[in-house]
């Protein structure tokens, strides 16, 4: 296998470069090369440019030459920055009877809601869990998502959740997609625990971060702060010390009401996810610190509610990424493109913003740094769209699939031979 490889000519390629991280985004302002060519040097781009230029680099390096027939608009690998794809169990009666009607209390007083599935899941065996992980991700895999997030937080004990975290380890080591672990041990109380909230913090805390350190299970701590989960003075302890270890924070924030997007700002977290309850003091608070806002429309189709306030955050000049939330319970669809559209409609924003949202801005919501962008020295992970414009992309919101996936320079999904690798 050579080192170097070109890839064109390529209608459009959008590498996302000279964007900023934080504020609105107008489609004036993206840079378009057109007849372009990539040149990749093992997992990661070494040129992009126009194609013919492309070609004689290439060949002065004795590159491979795979040559595009047709129209191709080129994107960066798509990032989606919070999902639970570890679980088991469906929640589809949840599904029906929310629907019908019925509120979250009489649902879980029916057997359902977040407890149903930590208690399937807790029946499921580890390897159940990892082939599920696997299943999920080559299928997220196939629609562009080349980067995962993945969290525990139905497990909701020591061993239950390194049960998770270990699968989607090593689910990890069985997909071509980059899994990005994040420990939801502050998911909700657990029915079985013998305490208040702050006591299972505190015991899951003592017990379960140096085990996540030693084994390398994941970098990043979440929690769900609500008032049906955990309320800030809960949550304060958990992540300081979650912090002084030295593990990333993330804060499932404003869901059904406030409090934890400014735990997400005092806390210096990576990134507040959420946010359909944020008033215009959350906005702003958040659009002056470094913390990025992560909308998840896939919650708000599935419950029902209200988007993310995604115009009002990224005109206070906040940085806004999209995320799918794919779960068994609240947002089972699991499509992002799809779901970024529909927010880019409801919301008004541009296609620069709806793209930023799923690649470089959600890099930055893991704290990623060598993704989301096509430029020199970043992972050649990306999408070929057999179109002649990126428009026809969120156009068609999301029934326009990738015809190629790359990731770490290598195809690993090609829709005419319908196969992952």
């Amino acid at each position: 296998m050579k080192k170097y490889k070109v890839i064109g000519p390529i209608t459009q390629l959008l590498s996302m470069e000279n964007l900023a991280v934080k504020g609105p985004l107008k489609d004036e302002e993206l840079s378009v090369v057109e007849n372009a060519g990539i040149l990749i040097e093992n997992e990661k781009i070494h040129t992009i440019g126009q194609y013919s230029d492309i070609v004689k680099k290439g060949t002065a390096l004795d590159a491979e030459s795979i040559e595009l027939q047709g129209d191709h608009v080129c994107v960066p690998g798509f990032v989606d920055a919070h999902t639970h794809i570890c679980f088991s169990g469906s929640r589809a009666r949840d599904y029906a009877m929310r629907n019908a009607g019925k509120t979250y209390l009489e649902i879980a007083e029916a057997g359902g809601g977040i407890w149903d599935t930590v208690t399937q899941t807790r029946k499921a065996q580890q390897q159940e869990l990892t082939s599920g992980v696997i299943k999920r991700a080559n299928a997220l895999l196939k629609s562009g998502i080349t980067t995962i997030e993945v969290k525990s937080g139905y497990g909701l004990s020591v061993q239950e959740e390194l049960k998770m975290l270990r699968a989607i380890k090593k689910a990890n080591s069985n997909t071509a997609a980059d899994l990005i672990a994040t420990c939801l041990a502050g998911h909700m109380l657990p029915r079985d625990f013998e305490g208040d909230h702050k006591t299972y913090l505190e015991a899951i805390s003592n017990s379960l971060f140096p085990i996540l350190k030693e084994e390398n299970l994941t970098n990043r701590i979440d929690a769900f702060i609500e008032k049906s989960a955990f309320l800030p003075s809960d949550i304060y302890p958990y992540f300081k010390k979650a912090k002084a270890m030295g593990f990333d924070i993330t804060v499932h924030a404003d869901q059904f009401s406030t409090g934890g997007s400014e735990v997400a700002v005092e806390m210096n977290a990576i990134s507040a996810d959420h946010l359909e309850a944020s008033t215009e003091d959350e906005i702003e608070m958040l659009a002056k610190s470094n913390v990025i806002s992560v909308a998840l429309p896939g919650a708000s189709i599935g419950l029902g509610c209200n988007f993310t306030p995604a115009r009002k955050i990224l005109d206070a000049g906040g940085g806004l990424a999209i995320a799918s939330d794919w779960n068994p319970g609240s947002a089972p669809m699991g499509d992002l493109l799809t779901q970024a559209c529909i927010l880019g409609t409801f919301q008004k924003l541009s296609n620069t913003e709806v793209l930023a949202g799923i690649t470089f801005r959600a890099s930055a919501a893991l704290n990623l740094k060598d993704r989301g962008k096509l430029s020199p020295g970043m992972l050649a992970d990306f999408n070929l769209f057999q179109t002649d414009h990126f428009n026809e992309i969120f156009y068609h919101q999301g029934k326009l699939v990738p015809s190629q996936v790359w990731k770490r320079g290598k195809v690993v999904y090609n829709k005419h031979n319908n196969k992952n690798k």
